[in-house]
């Protein structure tokens, strides 16, 4: 069962070593009657076997475990029951490296686990765990391509992703001048990504930021695994940091980021989130792109991605009134069809296209 039918109750499994966060998380689960908790299993051995015999529509996999780890465990439900998975990895980079290499593997999203026993990190988990969860119910399956698997490349089950949908068309869009690229994603944006960035070739001469929803421990690690398996250099962002060609710059997490004129280019200017309590999203898609609008007088191209929600909307909306173009990625290949649909619904997309064309779509702007 790849997922749970309208009407009917999310069936859940939690694969976790830890007692504790066993109870926890059926705790927190079981208090909301749209899921039923169907077993726990205490290791990656037992939740394999357990997921090939309840079948459930959702699987929270904790990381580390002895006898079979989670990302392991993940692999062989992938190969014998392909099952939405959920990773629940702790806030270190040892943590953040397991949990890309889990989504690479297959794993639809994560959700970090903070060990303190603060009721304030006990409140935020309880939040995001839930958010996921309801995220991960209405997400569509990805199955990782075999032929792409390690080389960043992802495939839906649906067989006709290639075709592009053009809203406004590609000439109209290459015929515009753009000095900069904004990309925004979240829900299955780690993979999705990875997916656009490594078809966009190390000669492109316009500078990229990127604003992608990660906690502040998480996007570091993810720009190193980037920039190992891209042609083109990829970093972390750091407060005045200059937007160059050749470069792609990932907006720190857990604050938020903005693109400011300097001289005759870009600068980031990285602010805590307490200096924007309107945005929800962290770090913001429609800080992000909406500032670097501003700052480059709409010579932009401007990316929406995978995601829930609508961050990136109002950003996309701010460059399309500055004459900037732009480009959302379609539903068949989102996991979570929220902020590209929002761009589409909302009129500012010039042209919605399968995340595997892109890539090459923003490469052609070198012309």
């Amino acid at each position: 069962m790849l997922s749970s039918i309208a009407g009917t109750k999310t069936r859940v499994l939690i694969v976790d070593d830890s007692s504790f966060m066993r109870m926890a998380i059926r705790g927190i689960l079981s208090k909301d009657p749209t899921i039923d908790v169907v077993g726990t299993a205490n290791d990656g051995v037992e939740g394999v076997e357990k997921a090939l015999l309840l079948k459930p529509d959702l699987i929270t996999m904790d990381v580390e475990m002895p006898r079979l780890d989670g990302i392991s465990a993940l692999k062989q439900i992938m190969a014998k029951a392909p099952t939405k998975v959920l990773m629940v990895s702790t806030l270190t980079n040892e943590g953040a490296r397991a949990t890309f290499e889990a989504l690479d593997a297959g794993a639809i999203d994560y959700i970090p686990k903070n060990v303190t026993d603060s009721s304030e990190a006990q409140n935020i988990f309880r939040e995001e765990l839930l958010k996921k969860v309801r995220e991960a119910t209405r997400s569509r399956f990805m199955r990782i391509a075999p032929s792409l698997a390690g080389a960043g490349g992802i495939a839906t089950q649906r067989p006709t992703v290639g075709a592009s949908r053009p809203v406004g068309g590609s000439s109209r869009i290459h015929g515009k001048k753009i000095n900069y690229v904004g990309i925004g994603a979240s829900t299955g944006g780690p993979v999705a990504l990875q997916e656009v960035i490594s078809r966009i070739p190390m000669n492109f001469p316009y500078g990229i930021v990127v604003a992608i929803h990660m906690p502040k421990a998480f996007t570091g690690p993810y720009a190193d695994r980037l920039n190992a398996k891209c042609s083109i250099t990829v970093r972390e962002a750091v407060d005045g940091d200059q937007v160059k060609p050749g470069t792609i710059l990932i907006a720190p997490g857990g604050m938020h980021t903005q693109l400011l004129r300097s001289g005759a280019g870009l600068v980031v200017k990285t602010a805590p989130t307490a200096a924007y309590p309107q945005y929800v999203y962290i770090p913001s898609v429609d800080l992000m792109i909406g500032s670097m609008a501003e700052a480059s007088g709409g010579s932009m191209l401007g990316v929406v991605l995978t995601g829930m929600g609508n961050d990136g909307f109002k950003g996309m909306q701010q460059l399309k009134q500055r004459g900037g173009v732009t480009i959302v990625q379609d539903e068949a290949t989102s996991t979570i069809y929220g902020m590209p649909k929002a761009c589409v619904d909302g009129g500012v997309a010039d042209e919605v296209l399968p995340i595997g064309q892109i890539g090459y779509e923003i490469g052609r702007f070198m012309g």
